[in-house]
């Protein structure tokens, strides 16, 4: 069908969407490729609506007959969601887990308190192959992970369109959209309320004082009709956005705070119709447009401080450019999209310019200013060999860049995932207000009409009013609001301060915490270890002991293995022609757990590790007096020492000042170190802390740290390594250094990305603040529907003024969540 066509449809009242004749006085226009089309019904309009905002408008340019009536169209525009299942569309916004195992980040629609959030995860986490399902309240924005082979994306998006939500792929342009919508939306409902507001309340007034301005009772009734015509808009437009949401919920079988305002609404409403039409008793216009206008007003306000609080990620999100300049095989540079890029491409990235993906610099030498990720506001220096990541910024001059990672499996996406995922949980305390909010939805029905038939009894004229005042004041949102919205301030608070939150419940945990474990190379010292002292025995020469250590240490990926690696690597053994490691090759290489690496080479048994190690394997080691940041590593080849290689590995800048401010706290510092016992006590020494022990394997660490929690300790544990992961697992709460391994990064509940550990004090005084701020919130919730509902019960509150207190109690837990921004 051709543009003229569908203007000649327009023309001649038919249907844009079905062709039906659209019946005189209906107007349910909808704006369709750049112009407003004529709609028979509210159904077609809400097709064609979900087609547009879909982006498949050309749906109506390529058609050769007008559409068939919703109900088959519908099913047809939910099959056309099959595209998302495709590999090239999955590319931009799905990361690739273990195999089939998937994980993309959604948009929501229709979402508008926290109790859609829990009906649609609770919905979708039931479908077979579906194994999280979490929605972040401040964004909207969910986070799914499935299984590819039991259940496909386009069938978990049907699930939900199957219980009134929309939901799409989540990219940051959308989001804005979807954003804009949701407010001008709004903006419309609360202006048409707040306009005939006004007018309805200069007639009141009017009615108010016609007795003293003798006003006749032809006049008096033609008010109340001029009142009726002047409210419906308001009650049928504005009250929608209580009404859908209400009446989704029912058909679910669930009921939200939404049902209570609704039926306030309509009672109200109802009861002024019945008292305009048989010409007797009250009318409370006035209170019904009063009630949707503050109602409104209170949900703009609370969903602008939502889109506040959740502004972090969306601005992570932003930062990576859609664009990247691609060096071709002929030296060209060529423009592609950055989700085209694949790992292998050459990009260039000019100074000012952000870059489009992880890699590695290959050419060229700049700073890097990675401030959004780290916090760190100083650019870092990059040059050839260095990592760096999207979405920073090249500040000085052009480099070239191997890409590595993209889209999705590149490390600012990874941080937004894990943002949304700690916005979406709770603590303990929250799940519990939640599960009390719904019930108490119900009871306040029950209540509501217990009040209505006791008031029936003692004053039948005020029993309505009294019902509909029950139900306007009271506000369980404020209980379920009172942690989502702390919790997502404060995830993206200590994200700018460079702690990156991976799991909600981190912060409840951090807030009680009463000991810090440290582990100690990589984590309390720089773990930046460079060899200062070689001490060749048995006539063994140097290169030769390289050779050796680079052969057993080629895998290595804890900090003493990585700088052993670099050592044997920078000189290759001359004796012996090619290969890297002189010729040599080393096989059966086993990792002994916080002590070193064994293996063969040539058919000899060799080791290289510490002095534990050493005994283990039969070499004798004496005793070696060392500085407080060094530490001695031992070679033998079967029972004989080889050499002795001094380490050195200074102390942290703010290791101290972390310690003395933690013990301020009322913290206690722990030291549980792999290292030698007597150097771990001259660091423990230097920087104060509480207790010391060494020689430590990673399953001792964790018996100490059990020990430490069954006597009432809660711990938090940061470490760098893989040998770390075992205790980060263990402990109450977890952190990884952001420089550490990824086994670490994974086990840790919060990632130190900017490796300050001085903010792990921060993050326990921070948490402490942010569990007090739930707590006021919580509490403050609890009694204002304590007195709120006895009040109106009693008839002390008129519908208006419940209305100002609802709004007034939401607005008052998001604000002080708010504060924490400031912190």
């Amino acid at each position: 069908m051709s543009d003229a066509d569908n203007a000649t449809q327009s023309a001649t009242c038919d249907c844009f969407h079905c062709g039906l004749p659209v019946p005189p006085g209906a107007d349910y226009r909808l704006r369709v490729l750049g112009a407003d089309r004529e709609m028979c019904c509210p159904g077609c309009r809400a097709v064609a609506q979900a087609i547009v905002e879909a982006d498949m408008e050309d749906y109506y340019r390529h058609r050769t007959q007008a559409s068939p009536k919703p109900d088959e169209d519908l099913e047809r525009v939910l099959d056309e969601l099959t595209i998302y299942d495709r590999p090239e569309m999955q590319k931009s916004f799905v990361a690739n887990r273990d195999g089939e195992r998937r994980e993309a980040s959604l948009i929501l629609e229709g979402i508008v308190c926290a109790a859609c959030i829990w009906l649609s995860e609770r919905h979708v986490r039931q479908l077979p192959g579906v194994e999280s399902f979490s929605v972040n309240f401040s964004t909207h924005r969910a986070q799914v992970v499935w299984d590819n082979r039991r259940i496909e994306l386009s069938e978990i998006l049907r699930a939900i369109a199957a219980i009134g939500y929309r939901a799409f792929p989540y990219d940051p342009d959308r989001q804005d959209r979807v954003h804009r919508r949701e407010r001008h939306d709004m903006l419309r409902r609360l202006a048409v309320a707040g306009l005939v507001y006004l007018q309805v309340m200069m007639i009141s007034l009017s009615l108010y004082f016609g007795d003293v301005l003798d006003l006749s009772e032809s006049m008096r009734y033609f008010f109340w009709w001029v009142s009726l015509v002047l409210s419906t808009p308001i009650v049928l437009y504005s009250g929608q956005a209580f009404f859908r949401p209400a009446w989704r919920d029912l058909k679910q079988r669930r009921v939200s705070m939404d049902l209570p305002v609704s039926l306030s609404i309509l009672l109200a409403y109802g009861g002024s119709v019945f008292a305009v039409l048989s010409h007797s008793g009250e009318i409370y216009f006035d209170s019904v447009t009063m009630f949707v206008f503050l109602l409104l007003a209170g949900r703009f306000l609370e969903q602008g401080a939502r889109h506040k609080a959740g502004e972090l990620a969306e601005s992570l999100n932003k930062l990576v450019p859609q664009v990247a300049n691609r060096l071709e095989a002929d030296g060209s540079t060529a423009v592609v999209a950055a989700f085209d890029l694949v790992p292998g491409d050459r990009i260039v990235v000019r100074p000012g310019g952000p870059i489009p993906a992880d890699g590695r610099v290959i050419e060229g030498q700049s700073g890097v200013n990675a401030s959004m990720l780290t916090g760190e506001s100083l650019p870092e220096p990059k040059g050839v060999g260095d990592s760096v990541a999207a979405g920073t910024i090249n500040t000085e001059s052009p480099l070239t860049i191997e890409v590595e990672k993209v889209g999705q499996d590149t490390m600012v996406s990874s941080i937004v995932r894990l943002i949304d995922r700690a916005q979406s949980q709770k603590p303990r305390v929250a799940e519990v207000a939640d599960r009390f909010a719904r019930k108490f939805v119900i009871g306040l029905l029950v209540t509501t009409l217990v009040v209505s038939l006791a008031w029936l009894m003692i004053d039948p004229a005020r029993a309505f009013w009294i019902a509909v005042a029950i139900l306007a004041i009271t506000c369980p949102c404020s209980l379920s609001l009172a942690t989502p919205a702390a919790i997502a301030v404060a995830v993206g608070r200590l994200t700018r301060q460079g702690l990156l939150v991976s799991r909600g419940r981190a912060i409840e945990g951090l807030a009680g915490v009463t000991h810090v474990v440290f582990d100690k190379t990589g984590t309390l010292t720089t773990g930046e270890l460079s060899v200062r002292e070689v001490d060749c025995m048995a006539g063994v020469a140097e290169p030769e002991v390289r050779a050796v250590v680079a052969a057993l240490e080629q895998y290595a990926d804890h900090p003493v293995g990585r700088a052993l690696r670099d050592w044997g690597e920078a000189e290759p053994f001359a004796g012996q022609p090619g290969g890297k490691f002189g010729g040599r090759e080393a096989r059966e290489v086993e990792s002994a757990s916080g002590r070193g690496v064994t293996g063969r080479i040539d058919g000899h048994r060799v080791a290289v590790g510490n002095a534990r190690l050493m005994a283990e394997y039969g070499a004798s080691v004496p005793e070696v007096a060392t500085a407080v940041d060094e530490l001695v590593v031992w070679i033998a080849r079967e029972n004989e020492l080889l050499a002795r290689v001094v380490l050195g590995d200074e102390l942290r800048e703010d290791a101290a000042i972390c310690v003395e401010r933690l013990r301020g706290l009322g913290v206690k510092v722990w030291l549980l170190s792999g290292d030698q016992g007597e150097r771990a006590r001259l660091i423990g020494e230097t920087l104060g802390v509480d207790h010391v022990e060494g020689d430590l394997l990673p399953e001792d660490k964790m018996a100490r740290v059990a020990d430490l929690q069954a006597e009432g300790g809660r711990v938090l544990m940061v470490g760098d390594g893989v040998n770390d992961a075992p205790v980060l697992a263990r402990a109450d709460v977890s952190m990884a250094m952001g420089g550490g391994t990824a086994v670490a990064k994974h086990s840790a509940d919060m990632v130190l990305l900017n490796d300050r550990v001085v903010e792990t004090a921060f993050a326990i005084a921070y948490a402490r603040r942010t569990m007090a701020v739930i707590r006021q919130n919580l509490a403050w919730s609890a009694w204002y529907n304590a007195i709120a509902i006895p009040v109106a019960a009693v008839g002390l509150v008129q519908p208006w003024l419940a209305a100002i207190g609802m709004s007034v109690s939401s607005i008052a837990v998001i604000g002080n969540a708010l504060r924490l921004r400031l912190g």
